[in-house]
């Protein structure tokens, strides 16, 4: 069973203390850039919010640390299932519905 997708919300960047909104099921998530809508990932998880947490978003700098300043904008929306399988299941139809769509637009 799939649910809705939520809300769109602004990924958290470091040192601001913001925290991620999602479920700590398996399900689908998408991460978008804020600016132009375009696609950074999307992924079927066995753990959306846990998946989210250790996403990578930007390059480390020489000494360790991320340069906050160049982060992107970001922002996500999850999807819950009941299952990593109806998680994949959902994400292939998503994908099929997009192709489909581009190959249509081009």
């Amino acid at each position: 069973m799939i649910s809705t997708w939520s809300e769109w919300k602004r990924y958290p960047r470091p040192g601001r203390g913001e925290n991620i909104e999602a479920p700590i099921t398996p399900g689908l998530y998408e991460v978008r850039y804020a600016g132009t809508g375009a696609l950074h990932s999307f992924e079927a998880v066995d753990n959306v919010a846990q998946a989210l947490a250790q996403l990578v978003v930007g390059s480390k700098s020489w000494f360790g640390r991320r340069d906050t300043a160049n982060l992107p904008d970001l922002e996500y929306r999850t999807c819950a299932t009941s299952s990593k399988a109806d998680a994949k299941s959902a994400a292939q139809r998503m994908i099929g519905r997009r192709e489909t769509y581009m190959s249509g637009a081009a």
